[in-house]
């Protein structure tokens, strides 16, 4: 899957560039929920209640009405609906998702509007696809263990591992850069262990030259987010983990603007002889439900 096959376009790392791309990338995936009528029926009475006590309490005027109608219009065309709800929305539904089961093994974080499934399979201990400039910017050897929440070592796990490049650019949605580069679906050895080299990520701007940005900067925001790495980590039986991993120390951490950082998914980087940072981190699954 290209950048132009998801977006239409190409040459344009904008936000309505990489809005496109995503909503597309979206409305081309199976989603279905079993919610029933009246269920439904209950979330919808609410969330329009919600507005109203909103519009009620801060007397809403009709120019800010009418402006808010406007802006969601423009959402719409640049594509960015997706990008908007992952970066204010959806690290409330993680949680709840996360504290409903009563899970014990680790903490999720959002997904983010930019994963591409069915990435290269990659050896436990190899190294992520990536462009000969980006082997310029500090190295990052990741790794660690995939077990259940007793400990034990989960042989065949997989790691869905991407990220942005330090320009904060993700392949798939931006022009010129490979299609699977900084992707890859690392697997666990025998003793569910791991150990990938990449490249330390950078701090990045969420698209925002479109609404989203415009939102940002109508509360006098700011549209960075923290560096850090996506995973998807699976084996069978066993609850998927979606999470965010962080860098301790590092900008925007303690003001992401997606509000998804949390303590225990920070990292600790510590520079080996070879100059390259090193990071471990464990992944602890729990049994499905």
């Amino acid at each position: 899957m290209s950048f132009e096959n998801l977006a239409g376009v190409q040459g344009d790392p904008s936000a309505k560039g990489s809005g496109n791309a995503a909503t597309d990338k979206f409305k081309h995936e199976a989603v279905k929920s079993d919610t029933s009528k009246e269920r439904a029926n209950a979330i919808y009475t609410d969330l329009l209640a919600a507005i109203a006590e909103v519009a009620h309490k801060h007397q809403i005027t009709y120019d800010e009405y009418r402006v808010l109608k406007n802006w969601m219009i423009q959402v719409g065309e640049y594509g960015e609906w997706p990008l908007w709800l992952d970066v204010f929305v959806e690290h409330e539904i993680e949680k709840i998702n996360y504290d409903r089961h009563n899970y014990t093994g680790t903490k999720g974080s959002i997904e983010g509007p930019y994963y591409v499934e069915n990435a290269p399979e990659l050896p436990w201990n190899g190294e992520m696809p990536m462009r000969e400039q980006d082997k310029a910017a500090t190295p990052l050897i990741f790794k660690g263990q995939v077990t259940d929440v007793d400990g034990n070592g989960l042989a065949g796990a997989t790691i869905e591992l991407w990220h942005a490049d330090e320009e904060g650019y993700y392949s798939q949605f931006a022009p010129g850069i490979p299609e699977w580069n900084l992707r890859g679906t690392i697997v666990t050895n025998e003793n569910g262990e791991y150990e990938i080299k990449t490249l330390q990520p950078a701090p990045y701007q969420i698209p925002s030259d479109g609404p989203t940005g415009w939102f940002i900067d109508s509360y006098g925001g700011h549209p960075w987010r923290p560096a850090h790495l996506h995973l998807k980590v699976k084996n069978p039986g066993y609850r998927e983990i979606t999470t965010q991993l962080y860098f301790q120390g590092g900008d925007y951490t303690d003001n992401d603007v997606a509000t998804a950082v949390k303590p225990e998914l920070l990292l600790d980087p510590q520079t080996d002889d070879q100059g390259n940072n090193v990071v471990n981190y464990g992944f602890a699954l729990d049994k499905e439900d």
